[in-house]
Order: C-alpha cells, then structure tokens, then sequence
C-alpha cells in the first residue's frame, strides 16, 4: 500500500498544491475534448458533410486542447520562475483560435455548417479554454481582467461581420464572457495560489535555515565568552612560568598547577555551554575578574556587592563582567581597573573602567560587546562602551530590576 501512495505522502504541502494544480489543467483538456470536440460527430446524419466537417473540427478541437494543455503547463513553469514566459506557445494559441473561430462562423454563415448549436459549442468553447490557458501568461490580475472582454468583443463583432444577426452575435459574446470568465478567473487564481505556498514553503525553509545560523552565531558567541578570558588567562600564566623556569624558580610549578586548573574548568564550562545549562554568576565573575586582572598585573578595585538581584539580572551582568574583563586583557594596557554596582530607580547600573585606551583603537563594535547587547536587549538592559573624557575605557549596563511582586521569569 505504501508504494501506491508514496508518490503523494512524499511530497511536500507544496509539491502536492502544485501537482493538483497541474492536473486539473490536463483535466481542463479531456473536458475540452468530451465538451466540446465531441459535439461536431454528435448527428453524423444530419446532412452529408456532417461526417467528414464534424471529424475535420473534432480534430481540430483536440489540437486546440493538446496545445492548451502544453501552453498551462509551461505557464506554471514560468510563474514558479522555472522556465522562461512561453509567448511562443501563447502566440500559437491565439493564432489557432483567431484562425478557427472565424471559419467555423463561416461555415455557419454560408450554410456548410447548418446547426446553430454546433458551430456555437465549437467557437465559444475554443476562445473560453483558450481564455483559461492566456491568463496564465499574465501576472497582473488587471491584465488578465482585459482577455475576456476582448475575446468576448472580437467573437461578437466576427459573428456580425460575416453576416449573422446580431442578436446570434450577442448570445457569443455573452456566452463567452460568462464561460469565459469563470474559467479565467479559476486558472488565474489557481497559479496565483500555487505561487504563494511555493513561496511560504520557501519562506519555512529558509526560516529555518536561518534559525540555525542564528544558534550557530549564538553558539559561537557564547564559546567566545566562555575561552575568551581563560585562554588568556592560561596565556598569561604559561608566560610566566616560563620566565620562571628560566630563572629556576619553584614559583613556575605553581604556575603550570593554576594553568591546568583553568584548561580543567575551561573544560567542564564548554561542555555546559555544549549542553545550553551555563549560567553565569555575577559573584563568581566578579571574584574571578579579581583574581585575574590581579595575575596579570591590573590592580582591580570591586565594589562589594550588597544588593540582592533575581538570578537572570545576575546572569547578564556576570557575563559582562566576563567579556569585559577579556577585552581589558587582550584589547588594552590597562594598569587599573575598577568595577562598581550601584542602584538608579528601578535598575543596577554595572559600571566597569579601565585605563587601557590604546590610541586610534576603534571601541564598541566588536563580536563581544555585540554579544553583550544582545542578552542585554533581552531584559530590557542597555550597554554603552567607550573612552570618557578622562582617557579611561568604560563600559556601562543599564538592566532594569522586577518588581519583587512580579517574580523572576528567567
């Protein structure tokens, strides 16, 4: 059963509006036949022509139709952007059409074709499929409003030339406009509903797409937060353990201990990051900062912290307290830095500055400081970075603190 079915089941929302679609034009075809080819060898004994004119037009009906049906098919092509416009095929259809519907009022005016009914089933049936398959060419729906009126027109107006009362002309138009137009309209919505699912399946996928990207950017940001400073850190440390050993110190011993301290604690934090549990502590940071600035020779003045913050106002401020402390290592030549929390109206204001401005450095527009503004945006929080007027660096967040009645979400 899964064979039978699995040319469906596989296919996409899309694929399977579009394979509908397509096969309700090639149905448009065998109705165009059995409607309308057929009608001509319906009384093969009404005169004697009857049967080689009616076969004559049978088979030129199912011209028409063959070439209607190929004219849709390359029409959804080119709507879904597949192919180019077919005004070849388009060209050939109104030539077709605009050939045989005036011969067979011909052939009604001069008598060869006596039945009323036939030459009007032939001619009206022809212009309104033709009608369903030229609307596909057009992407405007205004445009496509301007074939049946002037499908219906050219038909009247034919009829009444070829010496047919206009009352017989006006029944066409009328019958062509009302045929005609529903069809048209059909045709030009189905390829217009076709087009938007392809495009909303577009638009899912490339979401997608783009969510991934975005965690992929994510990811990276968070890995560059969590190595950033230990990395440096081990860097720092490696270098003066080897101008310890240089100098046969047992300092160095020390030295490559915290080192593999570090690497160790760099491990567990990337496999946290790996896993999405890390959060950051702001104590913890603030501790750690300390402790590193200090091994790198910045002496670093800390505020102590005696607020208590819900653990996401925490989190934030602990992670710029960790990017922070990287950029002042790597970025800078700072010789002292100070960190300070206080509290303004209904937010905790972080502010860290340090005397490291290296001149003609561009500030604040780093992965780093633009990761920071991205968790920050995410608590209502602001990040402001640059050199002041004292020729320090400083870096202020700005995070809004809940209502102790409002809970905390994070």
């Amino acid at each position: 059963m899964s064979r039978l079915t699995g040319w469906w089941s596989r296919r996409g929302s899309a694929a399977k509006v579009e394979l509908y679609t397509r096969w309700s034009f090639h149905f448009f075809m065998l109705i165009e036949i059995g409607a309308i080819g057929l009608v001509p060898i319906s009384d093969s004994g009404y005169n004697p022509l009857a049967t080689p004119l009616g076969l004559t037009l049978t088979l030129l009906v199912c011209a028409h139709a063959v070439l209607n049906a190929v004219l849709s098919s390359r029409a959804l092509d080119w709507a879904l952007d597949r192919r180019d416009r077919p005004v070849r095929l388009a060209t050939a259809v109104i030539v077709l059409t605009a050939a045989a519907s005036p011969a067979v009022i011909a052939l009604r005016a001069t008598g060869v074709l006596r039945d009323p009914a036939v030459a009007a089933a032939v001619v009206t049936g022809m212009v309104t499929f033709a009608m369903g398959s030229l609307v596909l060419c057009v992407r405007r729906p205004r445009r496509m409003l301007y074939v049946v009126p002037a499908g219906a027109l050219a038909t009247g107006v034919a009829v009444v030339a070829m010496g047919l009362h206009p009352g017989e002309g006006l029944g066409y138009a009328v019958a062509i406009i009302m045929g005609g137009g529903g069809l048209a309209a059909a045709c030009g919505f189905s390829g217009w509903l076709m087009k938007v699912v392809w495009e909303l399946e577009l638009s899912r996928d490339l979401k997608a797409r783009l969510a991934v990207a975005e965690e992929r950017l994510r990811f990276g940001r968070d890995l560059h937060d969590v190595m950033g400073r230990n990395l440096s850190v081990i860097a720092l440390k490696s270098e003066l353990a080897v101008q310890l050993a240089r100098r046969e110190r047992p300092e160095a011993v020390d030295q490559m201990i915290e080192v593999q301290r570090i690497a160790q604690e760099s491990q567990r934090e990337v496999r946290d990051v790996v896993r999405g549990y890390r959060e950051a502590d702001l104590r913890v940071e603030l501790e750690g900062a300390r402790g590193v600035l200090g091994a790198a020779g910045i002496d670093c003045a800390i505020d102590p912290v005696t607020m208590e913050l819900p653990a996401g106002v925490q989190s934030v401020l602990g992670w710029v307290v960790r990017e922070t402390t990287t950029n002042v290592l790597r970025h800078g030549d700072a010789r002292k830095c100070a960190i300070s929390l206080r509290q303004k109206g209904g937010s905790v204001l972080l502010t860290i500055r340090n005397d490291g401005v290296r001149e003609g450095a561009v500030m604040g527009h780093g992965s780093g400081l633009a990761g920071l503004r991205e968790r920050l945006s995410a608590v209502d929080g602001t990040l402001e970075a640059g050199p002041d007027e004292g020729g320090t660096f400083q870096v202020t967040a700005l995070v809004p603190v809940p209502a102790p009645g409002r809970g905390d979400e994070s």
